[in-house]
């Protein structure tokens, strides 16, 4: 009985040897890189947001959240003390923990809406420049209030119950 050693193919020899030429190659390849399919992206503010977070329930108190951060029944509480999210003493700063997209808002307010926009659930993102939500697959924007400024999306996002401590320190987001 004979035995064969097993031989190393690249993936690109194995799926040339199923008769996938160059050009289709680097199709496939590309796939999975094409996201977008809006022409104008004006100014998405992606760097100011922090998007580390608990992402789930539980009191993980290392990382400045605790609470239920994903669901529907979202009620967490934000350490605005805590290097994670110290940021969003900022104007104009934002942070994404769990399902939500947190906006520090001008006049000490902020701003807590559904991440996932409504037209195919991608995670949005706030523009500081023109101060509202951006969806940068499909090109969809919503107001600060969640409400549908530009289509694609037919729906608004969902808003959020913020409230901050007295001492500034701690904010509150429930649904």
């Amino acid at each position: 009985m004979e035995t064969k050693q097993a031989e190393n193919v690249s993936r690109g020899q194995f799926l040339r040897s199923l008769g996938m030429s160059s050009s289709a190659l680097m199709a496939f390849y590309c796939m999975g890189t094409l996201t977008s399919c809006s022409s104008d992206d004006p100014d998405p503010m992606t760097t100011g947001g922090n998007t580390g977070n608990t992402g789930g329930n539980g009191g993980n108190t290392s990382s400045g959240v605790t609470g239920t951060t994903t669901g529907g029944s979202i009620n967490f509480t934000v350490d605005l003390t805590s290097e994670n999210y110290k940021k969003l003493k900022t104007e104009g700063e934002f942070s994404i923990i769990g399902d939500t997209i947190v906006v520090a808002a001008p006049n000490n307010r902020f701003v807590a809406l559904s991440k996932a926009c409504t037209h195919q659930g991608t995670t949005v993102q706030f523009r500081k420049a023109s101060n509202d939500i951006w969806c940068n697959n499909h090109g969809s924007e919503f107001n600060l209030d969640g409400t549908v400024k530009k289509s694609p999306a037919a729906s608004p996002l969902t808003v959020f119950q913020t409230t901050l401590s007295q001492d500034g320190n701690t904010l509150t987001v429930k649904a």
